[in-house]
């Protein structure tokens, strides 16, 4: 049983009111029928996009007039009415040219893309399924609508979309489905970078993320070619019993489903295969990965236009990813003083991910972990100074003291050290002493 919404019921009310068949068709039909709280709710009407509007007066924007879609503002967010239409040619793997409105609900439903998203539902509940999409739904199986070469060929953008379906609702791609997204693979060359991230954001935070990935590294090699050398990749190390790639998967399975953690690490080791070496015995380096990785993701992230806060993140966890941060109050004192506490505790985590996708008998970090934690918790609750601007002086104090020029900040980063080392209390008196003898000690030895 589908439980649509007051605002939605009262917009399929108004339309059949006046004379209008209208359902609930797509994915929120699909996702409550799984038992998933649906994202947004979408409406399909015979009635045409004119009627849809004058229907619903102020609150009906035309927001794709063209394509039959008006949107119905409600208290709940807008909701998108669409006329049943059947699409004209395709020519740029994206949009049809032109479309036909229909009074048929089965022609419609015929042009989506997979039988679990053509299903339709009305007020009474009655489901309209002539694709078979329950069965599929009940089965765990995503299949394209028809033939699937075509329906890729149509909307370049559902080679993607199919893997983050499998990688959101773990469902399996169904043989000639799969078979045909590694055919038509290069098509998504044509689509906006901006489509793609939206698309990569929510497949890389999928419950399954890591088993679409293992299937599909040549669809992600289409948008992203750097990630193809690491797959087969041997590490040729005693710390690694994965290549390059199934140590990524292993990882990123073990982090939580957050796009900043999951892309950090998807990409935290993806300057390995630029940086290998072998020694005189046999076994493999890679110098100077996390920097060549952070480079490469910034490149990788910026080329599919992610937003900066998403970029910066993901750049500085990658490049922090493989630093020793040593579990004394100090070391965690300054590492919280350069990333904060939210990214500390990310990086901790994409640390434990990290270790639990190396070979089982170096896996034996959890400890120093939740030592790290124990004392990231403490210094917190202390409000321990780890940063400059938490110091109790100022460069204002030490111009006060006859300081200037680049000696401030040296002599602040010298107390903040000995701060963080705890051979200074983090008290004006004290500072203000330390830092005259500082001064005094330059002036003498300049």
């Amino acid at each position: 049983m589908v439980d649509i919404p007051a605002p939605v019921r009262d917009i399929l009310e108004t339309l059949e009111a006046a004379g209008h068949r209208a359902w609930c068709v797509g994915g929120c039909v699909r996702d409550a029928l799984l038992g998933r709280a649906p994202e947004d709710w979408d409406v399909t009407t015979a009635a045409r996009p004119e009627e849809t509007m004058a229907l619903f007066g102020d609150r009906a924007v035309p927001t794709g007039l063209r394509h039959g879609t008006v949107t119905v503002r409600t208290a709940a967010g807008g909701v998108e009415v669409t006329t049943l239409r059947r699409d004209g040619a395709y020519r740029d793997h994206r949009r049809p040219e032109s479309v036909t409105f229909t009074d048929s609900l089965e022609e419609d439903l015929r042009r989506r893309d997979f039988t679990v998203n053509a299903l339709a539902v009305d007020l009474r509940g009655t489901l309209q399924d002539p694709l078979g999409g329950r069965a599929d739904l009940a089965a765990g199986i995503l299949r394209c609508v028809g033939d699937p070469d075509r329906r890729f060929d149509e909307d370049a953008l559902r080679i993607l979309r199919g893997a983050r379906f499998a990688a959101q609702l773990g469902f399996a791609i169904h043989p000639d489905t799969a078979a045909a997204i590694h055919r038509n693979r290069a098509l998504l060359g044509d689509i906006a970078p901006e489509r793609i991230w939206t698309e990569l954001k929510k497949l890389v935070t999928g419950a399954h993320a890591a088993e679409v990935l293992r299937a599909y590294p040549d669809v992600i090699g289409v948008f992203w070619p750097e990630v193809l050398p690491m797959v087969g990749f041997d590490q040729r190390n005693r710390h690694h019993c994965h290549d390059v790639w199934e140590h990524t998967l292993h990882a990123l399975a073990a982090v939580p489903p957050e796009a900043d953690l999951r892309l950090t690490v998807l990409l935290h080791d993806i300057g390995k295969p630029n940086c290998f070496t072998v020694d005189e015995k046999g076994q493999g380096h890679f110098y100077g990965h996390p920097a060549e990785s952070a480079r490469l993701a910034g490149e990788m992230l910026r080329r599919l236009r992610a937003d900066n806060a998403t970029t910066e993140t993901v750049v500085r966890l990658v490049t922090w990813h493989d630093k020793n941060i040593p579990r004394t109050r100090s070391g965690v004192a300054r590492a919280l003083g350069k990333l904060g506490e939210r990214d500390l505790r990310r990086l901790l985590d994409v640390k434990w991910a990290d270790n639990l996708a190396q070979a089982p008998e170096y896996r034996a970090v959890q400890g120093e972990i939740d030592k790290a934690e124990a004392i990231l918790d403490q210094l917190l609750a202390e409000g321990a100074c780890v940063s400059l601007r938490q110091l109790a002086v100022t460069g204002r104090d030490l111009l006060a003291l006859g300081l200037s020029g680049p000696a401030v900040g040296r002599i602040l980063r010298t107390l903040l050290d000995a701060v963080l080392d705890e051979t200074l209390p983090n008290q004006r008196a004290a500072l203000l002493a330390a830092a005259r003898n500082y001064k005094e000690s330059e002036e003498r030895d300049p």
